[in-house]
């Protein structure tokens, strides 16, 4: 059974390969969504169902460079592929404190929002740590407010059936999961890798 995903991240090099890159393997091609401002990135997505998305990002050019260092290791990023996932939550406050008491500090809640390029923002909430625990297996935590979900406007056709892991510890990530209860198939391999499976236009894709 899928925890309550909220969406992945899948990193690249430039957003313009990323997308490229997801088009040929999943079949459809993700919308550019808008910028970070003032985190030095932009990104593009597309919906894998119900309240759950693919984001693709990558470094924004644009930009000047940021106060502090890009997120997801984008600055050292040489292949493109999943770094992180979100956790859908409610009342993520709660949800962090209770996380801080069971031994895992999920970061800060902090407020976010991105103009959208077609007019309008989207507002969220979200813990997030820097670099992700776990090698970006422990999932973030994210609340959208009211009407900002994004995977209803992205491109659709894909859905997301299957998520699972890969740590070389993976008692030591498993605990961490626990403390923001979550569970997520967890095995013991040489590196970590977060494992995607899609349904889409193409078929059964496996993402990493």
């Amino acid at each position: 059974m899928l925890p309550d995903v909220d969406h992945l991240v899948y990193a690249a090099p430039s957003l313009e390969a990323g997308i490229e890159a997801m088009a040929e393997q999943l079949g459809v091609t993700a919308a550019y969504s808008g910028k970070h401002t003032g985190i030095g990135t932009h990104n593009a997505l597309l919906s894998l169902g119900r309240s759950v998305y693919l984001e693709i990002i990558a470094p924004d050019p644009d930009q000047p460079p940021p106060s502090e260092p890009l997120p997801f290791g984008l600055a050292d990023l040489h292949e493109p592929g999943l770094v992180a996932w979100a956790l859908a939550v409610t009342g993520i406050e709660s949800r962090a404190e209770s996380a801080r008491d069971a031994g895992y500090d999920p970061g800060p809640v902090i407020a976010m929002t991105r103009a959208l390029p077609e007019g309008g923002e989207l507002r969220w909430r979200l813990c997030l740590r820097r670099p992700v625990p776990g090698a970006g297996l422990v999932p973030f935590l994210i609340q959208w407010d009211p009407g900002s979900h994004p995977s209803a406007s992205s491109p659709g056709g894909c859905t997301l059936t299957d998520l699972t892991a890969e740590h070389p510890r993976p008692d030591e990530v498993s605990r961490m999961m626990s403390a923001i209860g979550v569970g997520l198939q967890l095995v013991e391999a040489a590196r970590p890798a977060l494992i995607a499976t899609i349904e889409g236009p193409h078929g059964t894709v496996v993402l990493t």
